[in-house]
């Protein structure tokens, strides 16, 4: 095997599976407030690159405009969400807050495509496409840039729930009852929450976009998303990041390695095969906690 060739793969499948990670943030921190696992994370992150380019190509806003503001919008998106379909569902069985959140996924990915339009289209952030020599190694500009934006958004969210409202967050998830009842307010931490992985979708959107464009596409990185979630653990924003590199480089090998002799298609299959493998043999991932129920 060539060994720059290995190298290269990996390299570049770490930085894709960090920029996927940055999906799976969002879901991470819902469930570590709610204990609901929320599916309309990927339709989050194409409306995140939706709106950015409507803000900067249709209304000629600056990108360091355009940017912030799609941010904020997809922040209040989520809090909305959550204070107008989520808290309706308080007291519903679980599997019916999750066909909600799926409902908002469907909805999402018609909708917006629908009123900005279906076509492909760049999503320029003056990241240069000349690629980057290391060594001998070739590696992919917009993905290194990608990549490090999203480690640091990542760190920050581990900062985060060492503060003292992330120690609200873990609060309201470990005991709802318990929190409302030593003064925290659960409906506005949990909306905090929605809020949060609105932010980390509108980033995963606008450095997606930048790279493969922006159409209803970027809402399937939900499929990434979620076997990152489930791999690492949905209570783990460290696992987030393991578990992001673990699977981009499983699909960067797969795909440079095994692609040639089975004629294509391998990276598509890795992200399912661990979904499955996960929940067959550790449910709870590497670095979740394993919740045991007596009966």
């Amino acid at each position: 095997m060539d060994l720059i060739l290995f190298g290269e793969l990996a390299v570049n499948g770490a930085l894709v599976g960090l920029m996927y990670a940055l999906v799976a943030l969002g879901i991470v921190l819902i469930y570590k407030a709610s204990r609901y696992a929320n599916l309309a994370q990927g339709a989050f992150a194409m409306t995140g690159g939706y709106l950015c380019l409507a803000f900067s190509a249709r209304l000629g806003l600056p990108l360091w405009t355009a940017i912030p503001l799609a941010v904020v919008v997809l922040f209040a998106i989520g809090a909305l969400v959550e204070r107008f379909a989520l808290r309706r569902m308080i007291g519903q069985p679980i599997i019916m807050v999750i066909m909600l959140t799926l409902g908002v996924e469907i909805m999402l990915r018609g909708l917006v495509p629908g009123l900005l339009g279906s076509a492909v289209k760049p999503l320029d952030l003056g990241i240069s496409r000349t690629p980057i020599f290391v060594g001998e190694m070739l590696i992919n500009r917009a993905y290194l840039a990608g990549g490090l934006i999203a480690l640091a958004l990542i760190a920050g969210a581990i900062v985060f729930f060492n503060s003292r409202l992330g120690v609200r967050m873990r609060a309201v998830s470990d005991d709802q009852i318990a929190s409302w009842s030593v003064g925290i307010r659960v409906e506005r931490v949990i909306a905090i929450a929605w809020g949060l992985a609105g932010i980390a979708a509108a980033a995963a959107g606008i450095l997606w976009g930048s790279v493969q464009g922006v159409d209803w596409t970027l809402s399937l990185l939900l499929l990434k998303a979620l076997a990152i979630a489930i791999l690492g653990g949905l209570d783990s924003v460290a696992g987030v990041l393991v578990a992001g590199v673990v699977i981009g480089m499983c699909e960067s090998l797969s795909a440079g390695l095994l692609d040639p002799l089975v004629g294509g298609g391998t990276r598509d299959v890795v992200a399912s095969l661990i979904i499955l493998l996960t929940m067959l043999t550790r449910p709870h991932g590497l670095f979740g906690r394993e919740h045991i129920e007596r009966v």
